[in-house]
Parts: structure tokens; C-alpha cells; sequence
């Protein structure tokens, strides 16, 4: 659970005073985030935050403030992992660190490491030089739709009633034959058949 999850829940269950000592606490623990300082315990929080709504260390650490623990915990397990990709800004990324407010700019910078450790993954998966084709036609246009009359024809013309109909069995390549041996439909007729009703 990511700590903006955990807030969410934390806070839909608590009154509104531990409501705002939560939000205070999520508030320090993003800058020690934009910092780079992993230390996210009652103490260090407590002393940063004594100004700003957050409880003190011993109040963090008494049976009443395990929601405070369950928030410091997830900031800790969840920005400073080791399975955790760094965000190491590059030229085009300097712009970030403009940014003032230290919750947005831990969140743009995340979304910045999330997309270069994606990049970095479809890089790895393509072959290099490989060209993909994206077909984004969508549905058919309404005049190449086959009509009623037209998909009824080729549903019998694929299925059991025709061929016992006509005495027809098929081959083992997909084609049809009669009961002289002599093919009907060459192979890959009803297979043609069966995509042209599913795309049209």
C-alpha cells in the first residue's frame, strides 16, 4: 500500500483531529522524501512537525497512535526499498525541481522515475530496429458490413446443414469435398469464410 493509500484509509476511519495530525504527518514525510532522507521515525517526525499539528514521539509510539506508525511504516517500506527505482533527474526533467510545493514535486517526480523505468523495460522487450504496426481503423465502415442476407449465406455456406445437405465432408487441409472426391471449396475457403463473418 503506497502512503497516500494508506492516508486515504487511515483517515476515513479516525475523528477529525487525528485526521489533521495524519495530513501533518504526511506533509513531513514528503519532504524528507524530496530530501533523500530516510528516516521516517517518531522522533525525527515529531521534532520536524512540533510546530505543525504533529503529535509528539511518545504519543506516536502509545497504543493510541498506531495509525501514525501504520503511516510512517508505509513511507518507509514504500520510498526508500531497494526494489524501488531513483529518480535521477536529467537535463530534460530540471524543470521538477522548480516546482515549490514538495507534494507535487515528489509526485511528478515519481511519475518521472515510473516512466523512465518503463521506457527502460520496452527497450529491453523490442528488439532494436523492430517496427510495429498499429491497425486503429477500428470498426469497419457500414458499407463494407455484410448485410443480413449476405451473413446468412455464408453461415450455411461454413456450417453442418450444408455439408450434409450436399453430401460434402472436409479434407484435411480445410477445403470441402464432394462425394466424387472432387473439392468443393479450396483450402482456406472456409476459414476465409469464418473471418469475413467476424469482421463484418
Amino acid at each position: 500500500m503506497t502512503p497516500e493509500e494508506a492516508l486515504k484509509s487511515l483517515k476515513s476511519k479516525s475523528s477529525s483531529r487525528v485526521q489533521h495530525s495524519l495530513d501533518a504527518i504526511y506533509e513531513i514525510c514528503l519532504e524528507q522524501v524530496e530530501r533523500g532522507v530516510n528516516d521516517f521515525s517518531a522522533a525525527t517526525i515529531a521534532r520536524l512537525g512540533c510546530k505543525r499539528s504533529v503529535p509528539k514521539a511518545q504519543s506516536i509510539r502509545n497504543k493510541s497512535g498506531e495509525n501514525y506508525r501504520i503511516l510512517l511504516q508505509s513511507f518507509s517500506e514504500h520510498h526508500f526499498s531497494s526494489t524501488k527505482t531513483v529518480f535521477k533527474p536529467k537535463k530534460e526533467d530540471a524543470w521538477i525541481d522548480e516546482i515549490k510545493d514538495p507534494k507535487l514535486k515528489f509526485l511528478v517526480k515519481k511519475q518521472a522515475a515510473d516512466l523512465s523505468k518503463a521506457k527502460k523495460m520496452i527497450k529491453e522487450i523490442i528488439p532494436p530496429g523492430l517496427e510495429i504496426y498499429v491497425d486503429d481503423r477500428g470498426i469497419p465502415n457500414v458499407e463494407h458490413k455484410l448485410n443480413t442476407v449476405e451473413r446468412r449465406a455464408l453461415d450455411y455456406a461454413i456450417g453442418e446443414h450444408f455439408l450434409r445437405d450436399n453430401n460434402y465432408t472436409l479434407g484435411k487441409y480445410g477445403d470441402l469435398i464432394n462425394q466424387d472426391g472432387m473439392k468443393v471449396f479450396k483450402p482456406g475457403t472456409l476459414d476465409a469464410m469464418k473471418k469475413a463473418l467476424e469482421y463484418l
